[in-house]
């Protein structure tokens, strides 16, 4: 036991480190290394943040063959100065060392040349081979600073674990703004080889990357599997996280590196993404032994939000590496957006590294399935067939999966089966942000059942998306949904209408599309949304949802002038104002006057005619959309382009964490309203919940809808009524 006075908490320190003892690492109090001369852990200085002498008999022992230089090249690789490189660029270089070993260059006796060796620095296989060490109390020497680390684990001699620990009674947030982010600018080259990062206090504990904000640090609450009660300890933490086998699984497939607008990120999984990827790879392990079941690896539910892209690259990368076969992933989605979404993450995490995987057709697809590729990616449309064709076999491989995504909506039925028939022999597993509906029958005919769940409620209550509450506005103008034919929102499920579709819900639904599209309705909605918008407490960026193309245009049109109206009113209202509200007033002002917004919607043909008949120029709109990147201008949080009014454009796949608020003027139910609103549950600093601002009466049937969802898997509503949230105030 270290002099009282200097230890954190022994309440919480010295159980962590029974508890990591017990799991397997070897404890040592380091805080006296340097007191009698030499260092007991073999370091030359406190400036050394590798066990250089622990190092060398790990490869020593995993490389009995490699001759020495290759252990001294290793070494010298592995501890090299990264100082002039930023430390998530330096994180990177070394886990791909980690990872896929170093590659050392060494003489070749035989011709004179050189041969190069592979050493590798860790068994990802027998954990039992790495040497797991748990300092506690390290001293470690920046620059101009020396600092004192409460817990470090070294694997091989590297130290992958950081553990920061807080008394019971401090805020554990606290760990992270005062403690970690000094330790990361004062000894950056401790966390150069870092795996993962725990912070705790004893009740509370999260885990997160060395880039990731407080807002995406992660409780672990379920060790094992999805059907644990799940709660929240220190003690789950480490059995969840640091048991060496769970640590180097999470290490080697659950780690990702991903080039974002901001930079490099690193990416490490969620607790319900490693349970749900290690369900869908024992079904896979399962499958490849015999256990068929046609094919049928199951349904990946994890609600909107929750990182589902990322689970399917978590997922792809492990089965390469751990289950032995020449894999091709085949990714398959519905809509050329959710497509380009789905590839860009890919290509973004640097999964994905040859040329033209997209197909273009579908005689690109059928070349691409029939050549050796480790990715293809697909809408699903490029499996059709002539009417009375089938579809022909394209490999009978055994190792091809094919990954979709949403593949309940109607689109799939029968090109679903077409798949089956040109891959018979491939697995098939579904990612869907929704659960299946009652008579969904088919996805489960191609697909399974539910192989990992992790719906609405548990998402919430993890931190891993942020609630979402409704409000109905100006309800005189509502209509009454039981006059909302059900076909209507059936043709405005497919979501992207086209020209003849248009044309089709102006003609059939006349009554219900005049009552929506009515001058004067839109006017007080415009109204509405400008009070709205200007007056929120939390100003995030907010899409407006509405019927077709030409509504969201005079949608637009009379935002702006409602928009400059009330900038006229704020201006007069300076003039009488008072000294202390002056200042607020000002940024109010200027905030509307810096705000952009902008009209995205589908390009159709005939598209300046059609809407010129209608008294409406879209040429301005389709200008911006075609010469500017909207997307990456609505996605930054700090550029001032901040409402975008869409039919069906972005509500799919589109992820923009600091979009806060939707204004929804468009008859949705089902899968296409799940997904809608979802567009406001990700997490953003300073963002404590998304809120759905209902003029159809769309939300009146709601709880109708999630019964139906019910029978899939508890149907708590992914949404709360806005007064839940001035009742909780009260």
């Amino acid at each position: 036991m270290s002099p009282s006075g200097y230890t954190e908490d022994a309440l919480v320190e010295q159980p962590a480190i029974a508890l990591l003892a017990e799991l397997g690492w070897s404890p040592y109090n380091a805080y006296h290394e340097f007191d009698h001369g030499p260092s007991s852990l073999g370091r030359e200085t406190r400036a050394e943040v590798v066990l250089k002498t622990r190092l060398r008999e790990a490869l020593l022992r995993l490389n009995p063959d490699a001759p020495v230089e290759a252990i001294h090249g290793a070494i010298e690789e592995l501890t090299r100065d990264r100082s002039r490189m930023s430390m998530v660029a330096a994180n990177r270089e070394i886990y791909a060392l980690l990872k896929n070993g170093v590659r050392i260059p060494v003489p070749d006796p035989e011709d004179d040349g050189q041969t190069v060796e592979v050493v590798r620095v860790i068994d990802w296989d027998e954990p039992a081979n790495n040497d797991f060490l748990l300092c506690s109390q390290l001293w470690v020497t920046g620059e101009m600073h020396t600092r004192r680390a409460d817990l470090v684990g070294f694997v091989n001699g590297l130290p992958l674990l950081f553990v920061e620990l807080k008394a019971a009674h401090v805020r554990l947030e606290t760990a992270y703004t005062n403690n970690l982010r000094d330790y990361k600018d004062t000894i950056p080259h401790l966390f150069w080889p870092n795996a993962l990062i725990i912070l705790s206090n004893g009740s509370q504990s999260r885990v997160g990357s060395i880039t990731a904000g407080w807002e995406h640090f992660a409780e672990w609450k379920k060790v094992g599997s999805e059907d644990e009660a799940g709660r929240v300890s220190l003690e789950t933490m480490l059995r969840g996280v640091c048991e060496p086998a769970r640590f180097l699984d999470l290490v080697e497939n659950f780690t990702l590196f991903q080039e974002v607008p901001g930079g490099l990120i690193k990416l490490t999984a969620k607790n319900h993404q490693v349970l749900g990827v290690n369900n869908a790879i024992a079904a896979l392990r399962s499958m490849r032994e015999g256990h068929h079941d046609g094919g049928r690896l199951g349904v990946f539910w994890h609600t909107q939000g929750s990182g589902k892209s990322v689970s399917m690259i978590f997922f792809a990368q492990k089965v390469q590496r751990k289950l032995p076969g020449n894999w091709t992933f085949v990714v398959v989605t519905d809509r050329q957006e959710l497509d380009d979404q789905i590839y860009r993450n890919f290509v973004s995490t640097g999964v994905v590294t040859e040329g033209r995987a997209q197909a273009e057709s579908s005689g690109h697809l059928r070349q691409l399935l029939r050549e050796d590729h480790r990715y293809v990616f697909t809408l699903i449309h490029k499996f059709r067939t002539e009417p009375g064709e089938v579809h022909p076999v394209l490999s009978e491989r055994d190792d091809i999966i094919v990954m979709t995504d949403e593949a309940h909506r109607s689109q799939y039925d029968t090109l679903a089966l077409s798949m089956r028939t040109a891959l018979p022999n491939a697995g098939f597993l579904a990612f869907t942000g929704t659960p299946l509906i009652v008579g969904e029958e088919r996805t489960r005919q191609v697909f399974g059942d539910y192989v990992s769940v992790y719906d609405f409620r548990q998402s919430v209550v993890d931190g891993a998306t942020v609630p979402l509450y409704y409000e109905n506005r100006i309800p005189q103008l509502q209509l009454t949904n039981a006059n909302l034919n059900e076909d209507m929102a059936r043709l405005l499920e497919a979501a992207e209408l086209d020209e003849a579709q248009e044309a089709r819900l102006e003609r059939e639904f006349a009554r219900e599309y005049h009552l929506i599209t009515r001058d004067d309705r839109l006017e007080a909605v415009a109204k509405d949304i400008v009070a709205h918008f200007t007056g929120r407490g939390f100003q995030g960026k907010a899409m407006v949802i509405c019927i077709d193309k030409a509504t969201a245009i005079r949608m637009y049109d009379k935002v702006w002038r409602h928009w400059a109206e009330e900038i006229a009113v704020l201006q007069a209202q300076r003039t009488t104002a008072r000294m202390d509200t002056l200042e607020d007033l000002d940024a109010r002002i200027s905030r509307m006057q810096e705000t952009d917004m902008a009209v995205v919607v589908s390009q159709g043909q005939n598209e300046i005619g059609d809407l010129a008949a209608k008294g409406l120029d879209i040429r301005p709109h389709r200008k911006r959309m075609v010469e500017q990147d909207l997307e990456t201008k609505f996605k930054d949080p700090e550029d001032p382009f901040r409402l975008v009014f869409v039919c069906a454009m972005w509500m799919t796949g589109f992820d923009v964490p600091s979009c806060s608020t939707l204004y929804l003027d468009k008859p949705m139910r089902n899968h296409t309203l799940m997904q809608t609103i979802a567009r406001a549950n990700r997490v953003y600093p300073g963002k404590v919940s998304g809120l759905i601002v209902d003029y159809c009466g769309v939300f009146r049937n709601l709880e109708q809808a999630l019964a139906i969802y019910g029978a899939g898997q508890g149907g708590d509503s992914p949404v709360e009524d806005k007064a839940a949230l001035g009742a909780a105030l009260r």
